[in-house]
């Protein structure tokens, strides 16, 4: 990938085990390595990668991502190994493994696009709160208005009855 775009990186985040990752072979296409590359240097430096930095993605979690089509067939070859998926800090960690002056820049750009989505998050958080805020004035303000038009109709109703001319006989 030559040129990096933010709108290309978020396409290539996933949700796993409540955490936002990155698939092994999109960073390394990134990166500008084979996907076989980043994992020996992940292998080669286990201690740098616990398991909330990089984790492999389990038979089924593999399988549900393919099949939303998301990841193309593996009848052409396909990968041997499930595949490692890095959370923030893991691609953080990368950066220190492969350290090419495109995996550096690669690196800043993902890097920033996380925190444009922890952002965007963030700011989605604050406006559910704030119509949280609106409904439930908007609803102590509609209880009271029911409580007056209540009242209002318990004091009318006597009245209407009271003045109403009778029909028929009698």
């Amino acid at each position: 990938m030559s040129k990096i775009v933010e709108s290309d990186i978020k396409n290539l985040i996933y949700f796993f085990r409540g955490h936002r990752v990155m698939l092994d072979s999109d960073l390394a296409n990134i990166y500008g390595v084979e996907t076989r590359v980043l994992n020996q240097s992940v292998s080669r430096n286990k201690d740098r990668f616990p398991s909330d930095f990089a984790f492999r993605l389990s038979e089924t979690e593999w399988e549900n991502l393919i099949s939303q089509n998301v990841i193309s067939s593996l009848a052409h070859g396909g990968r041997r190994k499930l595949p490692y998926v890095f959370t923030e800090q893991g691609v953080s960690m990368l950066s220190s493994v492969l350290n090419s002056k495109e995996a550096i820049k690669a690196n800043v750009q993902i890097m920033r696009t996380f925190v444009s989505i922890r952002n965007l998050a963030s700011t989605y958080k604050e406006l559910e709160k704030r119509v949280f805020e609106v409904e439930e004035k908007s609803d102590k303000n509609y209880k009271l208005l029911l409580t007056a038009l209540l009242q209002l109709k318990n004091q009318i109703e006597p009245t209407l009855k009271k003045n109403r001319k009778k029909i028929g006989l009698g």
